[in-house]
């Protein structure tokens, strides 16, 4: 499955895209920068009934477009 194939899949099932995700995750006071990726996992899991995979796919746009970190690398 392509990348591409995944967010059409997310838009299919939700109704939304990646961006308007996070305008829903900001109204519900579950979005913030320091956000981990389980915390929005689950919460997409719960709100919009999506897995993991499509999920990951959703904080992969968030991460690419600056709204959230990745995890720091241990030393």
């Amino acid at each position: 499955m392509s990348f591409q194939a995944y967010l059409d899949a997310i838009k299919s099932k939700t109704g939304k895209t990646p961006e308007e995700l996070k305008e829903a995750a900001t109204t519900a006071n579950v979005y913030g920068p320091t956000m981990k990726a389980a915390e929005m996992v689950a919460w997409l899991k719960q709100e919009y009934g999506l897995g993991h995979g499509h999920s990951m796919a959703v904080w992969a746009v968030w991460k690419d477009k600056g709204w959230v970190q990745a995890p720091k690398a241990k030393k």
